[in-house]
């Protein structure tokens, strides 16, 4: 598994969703990217930046899963 795969839980999907594992996949490869990026990168502040950029792609694929398993009552 990569670090982005891990950091989205890609394989986490009770339901099996293929909407779901897609969400999740593409914001993996984001993740990934940041990652990568962030390991070659000289400046405290660029690497804090990609850290956070990794964060908020995380919360944003949460927020997205959330929207297509929203059940109504």
């Amino acid at each position: 598994m990569t670090y982005g795969t891990k950091a989205v839980g890609l394989g986490f999907n009770p339901s099996g969703d293929s909407e779901v594992h897609r969400l999740k996949s593409l914001f993996a490869e984001i993740i990934d990217l940041c990652n990568e990026n962030r390991k070659q990168v000289n400046s405290p502040e660029q690497a804090r930046l990609y850290s956070v950029a990794i964060t908020e792609a995380q919360t944003a694929q949460m927020w997205a899963v959330k929207a297509v398993t929203w059940k109504e009552d």
